[in-house]
């Protein structure tokens, strides 16, 4: 039996918390680098440029990154084998949210009541997600998701005959739509299958995948590849002023549905992408 101590989860996700919105991932960082070699707009060039520039800024000085520092989606694997000790998991992560938003200085952008609009003045509470697995891990990854981005998701039932024509299309068109909105280039994640709840839970998921990385079903990381060729040739380029780089990958999930019915979900992250894993 693996046993953790609330304080030791409370911890990681504050330090968590404020690393993933002062410092940009590696691997975003190197998806810039090879989006300014290959993009042909002047202007687009310029804004790749800027958000390295931002990024180098924002590590050097400890600030974040963008002014909107999301609310925190958190996914929990739990082990069978583990014991938290000492309180909740959930509790615990809220807490971790609410000092690392107060120590990082970061934007409490949540409301308690999505009617009424009182700030919560903490960032909580936090979006968690659940995993019950065998054995003795204990991984939470955290995404901090600006609404810029969030605001341009998209659900649609489609019928099973659309196939994969019908969820190209819709990715496309959600893409379009979102224009300059999300802050390209972007990070498309799509969920298909499922319910609808589903479906959107693991298109928000696949975005926390380390960037590019394929599917491992070759239908759906053939259809990834050409979903990311046909976005960057939309002409939306960085932060919505034209050029090729639009998207800097497009990340897809499927789970099984039910024989009446092809649920589809687009969730969009802005260029910064932030997230997290913590592993205790």
């Amino acid at each position: 039996m693996k046993r953790i101590s609330v304080n030791a989860i409370i911890q990681a996700v504050k330090e968590a918390c404020i690393t993933m919105n002062y410092e940009i991932d590696p691997l975003i960082s190197e998806a810039f680098e090879n989006a300014k070699k290959v993009e042909k707009s002047p202007v687009g060039i310029s804004i790749i440029e800027d958000l390295i520039k931002n990024a180098e800024i924002a590590q050097k000085y400890t600030a974040p990154i963008c002014q909107d520092t999301g609310m925190i989606v958190a996914f929990v694997t739990l082990g069978q084998n583990v014991l938290v000790e000492d309180g909740a998991i959930s509790d615990a992560i809220n807490e971790g949210v609410r000092q690392g938003y107060a120590e990082g200085y970061l934007r409490k952008s949540v409301v308690s009541d999505p009617v009424l609009r009182k700030n919560s003045g903490d960032n909580t509470p936090a979006v968690i997600y659940f995993d019950v697995v065998e054995g003795d891990v204990f991984e939470i990854e955290l995404a901090s998701k600006g609404f810029g981005s969030e605001n341009m998701s998209k659900s649609k039932m489609l019928k099973p005959s659309d196939g994969m024509s019908g969820i190209m299309n819709f990715v496309i068109e959600t893409v379009k739509m979102a224009g300059p909105n999300p802050c390209p280039p972007i990070v498309v994640g799509i969920g298909i299958g499922g319910t609808i709840d589903k479906a959107a839970q693991i298109a928000k998921k696949s975005l926390l995948r380390p960037l590019g990385q394929k599917n491992e079903l070759p239908h759906i990381a053939q259809m990834e590849e050409e979903l990311l060729e046909e976005i960057n040739h939309l002409g939306i380029g960085p932060q919505g002023l034209g050029g090729i780089t639009t998207a800097l990958a497009v990340h897809a999930e499927t789970y099984p549905t039910h024989i009446a019915g092809l649920p589809v979900v687009v969730n969009i992250n802005c260029h910064a992408s932030r997230h997290k894993k913590v592993v205790l």
